[in-house]
């Protein structure tokens, strides 16, 4: 958890670094195809639904909860190292996102320059990876490919940042499974006397 609140405190901190840079523009012919459409409101559906069952199902179960922070702060750790060292600017016809929630921690402005890798998509992601209940997990994935759908569609992002996303979180989301492998298996008694 304290991991968890220092990285909320310094995201703001980041952003702000990382806008002022000027980065390269990648050549992407599945952008060039999709004229941009604004689909903030879906796409902040999708997430901040996929958040809430998140949080109906840890209140259960401590070990997600234990799980999920792990994995979303090894994850963010790891989105921060790689916007720090590919700076990139935003694609052409990027209409920002814009949620009522999330700019109240990083300000009236929008990120524009937070690209390689998704972290929309990785939330979602995450979170299917996370839940353990068949029709949960159906939801989150079908959230997740939807999301990469519309930040394409808003041209948020890179093709690249969306599809490394999920190759990047399931990495963090094994090494969060590998640091709770010993409180796991408190869970789980081995072996039950005759």
């Amino acid at each position: 958890m304290a991991i968890f609140a220092g990285i909320l405190t310094s995201l703001p901190f980041f952003f702000d670094a990382i806008e002022n840079r000027n980065g390269r523009l990648l050549p992407d012919f599945i952008l060039e195809l999709i004229p941009a459409r604004n689909f903030s409101i879906a796409v902040f559906f999708l997430i901040w639904s996929c958040c809430l069952l998140l949080l109906l199902r840890i209140y259960r179960d401590p070990m997600m909860l234990l799980v999920t922070l792990w994995a979303y702060n090894t994850v963010t750790l790891l989105r921060m190292a790689c916007i720090g060292l590919i700076s990139l600017n935003p694609p052409v016809g990027l209409i920002p996102l814009a949620d009522p929630i999330t700019n109240q921690f990083y300000g009236a402005h929008y990120i524009t320059h937070d690209l390689f890798f998704s972290g929309h998509t990785t939330t979602v992601f995450l979170i299917f990876l996370c839940l353990k209940k068949k029709g949960d997990r159906i939801y989150a994935l079908a959230a997740s490919i939807l999301l990469g759908i519309f930040l394409l569609g808003q041209h948020v992002h890179y093709t690249i940042d969306v599809l490394a996303a999920p190759v990047f979180t399931y990495a963090a989301y094994l090494l969060a499974l590998l640091f709770t492998k010993n409180e796991r298996s408190l869970l789980i008694p081995e072996d039950l006397p005759s």
